[in-house]
């Protein structure tokens, strides 16, 4: 199973970057970067707090993946 997120998508209606992000949750760009790209899975907190940005669940934006 893999962790799927719609980053991309929540930040292109928003209209912000990856830098914008990184720093409204209190982490690195590379930190959205690897996330958006899968190669990171974020802690509960992090998730949280990135769901609690865009003011979704942590569902609405995280979910798992058979692959």
């Amino acid at each position: 199973m893999s962790l799927k997120n719609k980053l991309k998508v929540l930040r292109a209606e928003k209209e912000i970057s990856q830098d914008a992000l990184a720093k409204a949750v209190g982490v690195s760009r590379q930190t959205i970067v690897a996330i958006e790209g899968k190669d990171y899975s974020p802690s509960v907190v992090l998730a949280l707090k990135i769901a609690g940005y865009f003011n979704k669940s942590v569902e609405e934006v995280f979910s798992l993946s058979e692959k």
